[in-house]
């Protein structure tokens, strides 16, 4: 697959930063057993991986913004573009030593996303986009699931947990679902769940209390996929309102309906 500049400018950054998680990925299990440690060591794992990031990103387009997790917004000279970046997605996951977290890059030009990298360092798995040019993983162009029936599909989903989300509102919305479907999967890196759907693994997905950086990749990629991707409220505000469902049209209807019941219940 050609690819073009400025995929190959998100591609070298996202490798780049990739090495240093994965070096840092590998001392987590030498570290002891406690709370502070651990997570100051992953809170400074996720910032080095943004720096580099955003020195890499900048060396190509110093003029762009740049909306990172850890440093927040910083406005560039062309305000009609914007690097939406999560260094590490799937923090909790990096923390305990699962190879389930991704280093996200999106690109805003003028409120629309129209380039998107995802990259697991651990499975070497790297999925890219771009609007208008198809979405692949490695050199496999990607296509959503074609499956039509709740039954028969596997969603994935984010679980409401402790200090985050709205547990009672979870609880009614899984119990909806887990009555519909075939299975129900929580990988913990929303990016990576995106991704997923648009690789076809996942018939659906949809999560709440999300940050744009969680998702603008991941957006782009299940479009390109043929896919469907809403807010709950089956608008375009993901970003803005922090909550998500992407599957292919016939699913993403049926759950969308779904999930729109129980929060009424």
């Amino acid at each position: 697959m050609m690819q073009s500049a400025l995929l190959n400018v998100m591609i070298g950054a996202a490798r780049k930063a990739a090495r240093s998680l994965k070096r840092d990925f590998g001392e987590i299990e030498k570290l002891q057993v406690s709370m502070k440690g651990p997570a100051n060591f992953v809170t400074a794992a996720d910032r080095r991986a943004e720096t580099i990031l955003r020195a890499e990103l900048a060396k190509a387009r110093p003029n762009y913004g740049f909306h990172g997790e850890e440093g927040g917004l910083h406005a560039g000279s062309d305000k009609t573009h914007t690097w939406i970046v999560d260094p590490l997605d799937g923090t909790t996951n990096f923390l305990h030593g699962i190879p389930q977290f991704a280093i996200s890059i999106g690109l805003d030009r003028d409120g629309t996303i129209v380039a998107g990298v995802i990259y697991n360092p651990i499975s070497d798995e790297l999925y890219t986009a771009e609007r208008g040019k198809g979405a692949f993983l490695n050199d496999y162009r990607l296509r959503v699931a074609a499956r039509q029936r709740m039954n028969e599909s596997i969603v994935a989903c984010g679980l409401p947990h402790h200090g985050r989300g709205d547990l009672e509102l979870g609880l009614k919305e899984l119990a909806a679902v887990q009555d519909k479907v075939a299975g129900l999967r929580r990988f913990g890196a929303a990016s990576l769940d995106l991704a997923g759907v648009a690789a076809g693994r996942f018939d659906i997905y949809w999560e709440r209390n999300l940050s744009p950086w969680d998702m603008a990749a991941g957006v782009l990629m299940v479009r390109e996929s043929g896919g469907f991707v809403t807010d709950l409220d089956g608008t375009d505000a993901m970003l803005g309102k922090g909550h998500i469902i992407a599957g292919n049209e016939a699913l993403h209807k049926e759950l969308l309906a779904t999930l729109k019941g129980a929060s009424k219940n």
